[in-house]
């Protein structure tokens, strides 16, 4: 069985689904099937929430205050049990808790799903990747169109959600696209995280 939560750099994360969608080219699924603690990152079926509970109770959260939804996945793929899993993550443990996601959750439910994930979310960061529509859609190969719009649409709806709202891209990017995600970011008045790739 995969793991569910896994530690990396000194945090905890939760790998709650396979499922994505986006295929992105970087992606470090196609590299090796773990990171940090985990064996494998690799769900021969997506683990039921009484399975990720039973994960939860038999992790020592001592010296963590923070849970990520983050693995070899989409969360919001898995709406249902990200946002119970967190509920009970939260409730039980006490911990904050930040979603890494790609900010395609709308277009994927086809309606906005900012005020579900703000019941019991308290931060998200949010893949920008690119500075364009063009580069974005070669980049991470969305199944949406206009599936960067929608990716700026739901940062924005995050921004007056969240306690945190960041956009993050990959230091790989050239300077001036950099600098153009930066702007993109402080028009909206949400935080740019230039996150290293490793």
């Amino acid at each position: 069985m995969a793991d569910i939560l896994y530690t990396y750099k000194n945090q905890v994360y939760a790998n709650i689904t396979n499922k994505c969608d986006c295929s992105c080219t970087f992606c470090i699924r196609s590299l090796k099937d773990s990171v940090g603690d985990a064996q494998t990152l690799w769900h021969q079926k997506d683990p039921s929430l009484s399975q990720i509970k039973a994960a939860m109770d038999s992790f020592d959260f001592t010296g963590y205050d923070e849970l990520v939804f983050c693995g070899y996945g989409e969360p919001t793929c898995a709406l249902d049990i990200l946002l119970e899993s967190a509920k009970y993550a939260k409730e039980k443990y006490g911990v904050k808790i930040r979603l890494n996601t790609n900010g395609l959750g709308n277009l994927y439910h086809k309606r906005n799903i900012v005020p579900e994930l703000a019941s019991v979310i308290d931060s998200v960061s949010i893949s920008l990747n690119a500075p364009t529509s063009e580069k974005y859609d070669a980049v991470t190969r969305p199944q949406f169109e206009n599936a960067f719009e929608g990716l700026l649409e739901f940062a924005s709806l995050s921004q007056t959600a969240f306690a945190h709202t960041q956009l993050s891209i990959v230091d790989v990017l050239p300077e001036d696209e950099i600098a153009q995600c930066r702007r993109i970011a402080d028009e909206r008045g949400i935080y740019l995280k230039i996150r290293k790739y490793a």
